[in-house]
C-alpha cells in the first residue's frame, strides 16, 4: 500500500484582494488535486466572500502541518519588501491611521513592518528552509522580481539565501531570471499560472458571464465593450481627463462600449472613487462594475472585446482568452518600477507587434494594433502558453512527495 502524500502548503499574497494572486491559488488547487492542500499568506484572512480562499499565517500553519511541502504560488514576490507587504495587508479605511509617515526613515518603516507581521524577514513572501523541514519540497512556481536588481542589497542577499535552499526555482520573465543569475541562482522560465484560466475554469466563468453585472454589460453594449481598469495612481484630474478623452475616441472609432472594473481592492491597488470620477468624465455611455468577486472580474474580461488597464493580470486573463490587450503606463516617474513587471512579461510572452504598456495620451492610436491583431495569432499564443506551463508544472508536481 502506498503512503499517503505529504500535505502541501500553497504560499502566496492571496491574503489580500488582488486578482492575480487570488487566481494562483485556484490554478494550483486544480493542478494538484486530489493532494491535500492548505493555503498560507503572511496573515490569517478569509477571502471566500469574493472568490478567494481561507488563508492562514504561514508560520502557524507550518507548525500544524509538520512535514508539509511548500509551493510558492507565483507573483512578483521576490522584490516585495516587508514595509510594502505589511502596508498592502492593512484595511484600506484604516491605513491612514496605521501607516508610518511617508518621509519616515526606511529603518523606522522596516521596524513598523516587522512588528505588524511578527517576523524579521525583509522579503516576507519568500520562504526559506526554516519554514519547512528537511525532506519536504520547497518550490517556486513562476515567481517574479523584475526590479530585484535595483532592490536594497540586504533584501537581495536574503532572497539569494532563501532561493539557494529551494529545490527548484521557476520565474515568469527573463528579467527576473537575469537578476537571479546575478545572485548565483539558476532558474527556469514558465509563463504565469493564470495562462491556464480558460482551460481550467472556462465553464464556470462563462456561466457567470450570463448573470449579474456582467450580463448587464453585455446587454447594454450589444456590439461589445472594452474592459478597462486603472489603479489609484491614475487618480489626478489631468490623468483622468486625458484617459476619458482617449477612451471616448477609441470607443467611438470602434463602436465599443466601456466597462470599468477593479482588479484589486487592497491598499495601493484600485479605488472605486477613482473609477467613479473617470466614468463621470466620459461624454458617452459607460458602465462601472462594482463586484470584487474574482469570477465576475474574469467573466467581464472574458466576455469583452479586449482589455486595457494597469493590472498585469488583467492582461494575462485577456491573453488566456486570446483577446486584444494592453497595459497602461503609470503616470509620473515615481511609479516607473510599477511598469517593470508588465514590460518584462510582455517582452517574452507577448505576440510581436502588440502594444505592451502605453501612455494614457496614446490610447486611441496604440490600442489600434491590439484590436487589429489576427485572432488566430492570439489563439495560437494562448494555447502555446497553456501547453508550456502545463509541461513545466508537471516537473514541479513530480517533486512533491
Amino acid at each position: 500500500m502506498s503512503a499517503s502524500p505529504r500535505p502541501t502548503i500553497i504560499f502566496g499574497a492571496f491574503d489580500r484582494h488582488n486578482l492575480g494572486d487570488m487566481l494562483f491559488a485556484h490554478v494550483l488547487q486544480a493542478l494538484l488535486a486530489p493532494r491535500p492542500l492548505a493555503f498560507a499568506g503572511l496573515i490569517d484572512a478569509d477571502l471566500r466572500g469574493c472568490g478567494g480562499h481561507r488563508v492562514h499565517a504561514l508560520r502557524r500553519l507550518a507548525l500544524r502541518l509538520p512535514g508539509a511541502n511548500l509551493v510558492h504560488a507565483g507573483g512578483e514576490i521576490l522584490s516585495c519588501d516587508a514595509p510594502l507587504a505589511a502596508a498592502m495587508l492593512l484595511p484600506p479605511r484604516q491605513a491612514q491611521d496605521l501607516l508610518p509617515q511617508d518621509d519616515a526613515p526606511y529603518a523606522d518603516r522596516l521596524a513598523w513592518a516587522r512588528q505588524r507581521l511578527g517576523m524579521p524577514d525583509l522579503a516576507p513572501y519568500v520562504a526559506g528552509r526554516d519554514a519547512i523541514p528537511q525532506g519536504a519540497a520547497l518550490l517556486h512556481n513562476a515567481v517574479g522580481g523584475a526590479d530585484l536588481d535595483s532592490a536594497e542589497p540586504a533584501l537581495r542577499e536574503e532572497v539569494r539565501r532563501k532561493l539557494a535552499q529551494a529545490d527548484v526555482v521557476t520565474v515568469r520573465d527573463a528579467r527576473s531570471a537575469a537578476a537571479l543569475a546575478g545572485l548565483g541562482i539558476a532558474s527556469r522560465l514558465l509563463p504565469d499560472p493564470v495562462c491556464l484560466l480558460r482551460e481550467l475554469f472556462g465553464a464556470p466563468i462563462a456561466q457567470r458571464a450570463r448573470q449579474g453585472e456582467v450580463a448587464a454589460a453585455r446587454a447594454g453594449f450589444a456590439d461589445g465593450y472594452l474592459a478597462v481598469q486603472c489603479s489609484a495612481d491614475f487618480g489626478d484630474d489631468a490623468t483622468l481627463s486625458a484617459m476619458a478623452a482617449g477612451l471616448e475616441a477609441l470607443a467611438r472609432a470602434r463602436g465599443l462600449g466601456i466597462v470599468f472594473f477593479r482588479a484589486g481592492a487592497a491598499l495601493w491597488h484600485d479605488e472605486l472613487e477613482t473609477l467613479q470620477r473617470l466614468k463621470a468624465r466620459m461624454r458617452m455611455p459607460a458602465m462601472l462594475m462594482t463586484s470584487l468577486d474574482i469570477v465576475d472580474i474574469c467573466a467581464l474580461i472574458a466576455a469583452s472585446r479586449g482589455y486595457l488597464g494597469s493590472s498585469l493580470h488583467g492582461r494575462i486573463v485577456a491573453m488566456a482568452y486570446a483577446l486584444p490587450r494592453a497595459n497602461l503606463l503609470f503616470p509620473g516617474t515615481h511609479n516607473a518600477n510599477n511598469s517593470a513587471k508588465h514590460d518584462a512579461y510582455a517582452a517574452i510572452w507577448e505576440a510581436p507587434g502588440l502594444p505592451t504598456a502605453l501612455a494614457v495620451s496614446d490610447i486611441p492610436e496604440a490600442m489600434r494594433a491590439a484590436l487589429d491583431a489576427a485572432p488566430r495569432t492570439l489563439e495560437d499564443l494562448a494555447r502555446a502558453h497553456a501547453a508550456i506551463y502545463r509541461s513545466g508544472f508537471a516537473q514541479l508536481r513530480a517533486m512533491l512527495q
